[in-house]
């Protein structure tokens, strides 16, 4: 596997990653019982902290990016693992 793709397959990791951790943690005004700003939406965050979300992102996709790489060197799961899929073939 080339260092681009290694990046290029990464990235696309980190990027996923970032939309399933986004929602973790993140109270609204309501909820931590602090004022709102005219106009505020009721769903705004009112503990939004990037540098968590960032840290928790590059920590998960690091870790879902070394199985794959590693299933990718060891071949634990190839295409022959679904096979059963297939109609008309034996299980």
């Amino acid at each position: 596997m080339s260092w681009t793709s290694i990046i290029a397959i990464y990235a696309l990791f980190w990027v996923l990653t970032a939309f399933v951790v986004l929602p973790i943690g993140v109270r609204t005004h309501d909820e931590l019982g602090l004022e709102k700003t005219a106009g505020q939406a009721d769903s705004a965050p009112g503990n939004f902290n990037p540098k968590q979300i960032i840290l928790r992102t590059t920590l998960l996709s690091a870790a879902l990016f070394g199985l794959y790489y590693a299933n990718y060197t060891y071949g634990w799961i190839d295409r022959h693992s679904f096979d059963f899929l297939v109609s008309g073939r034996p299980a």
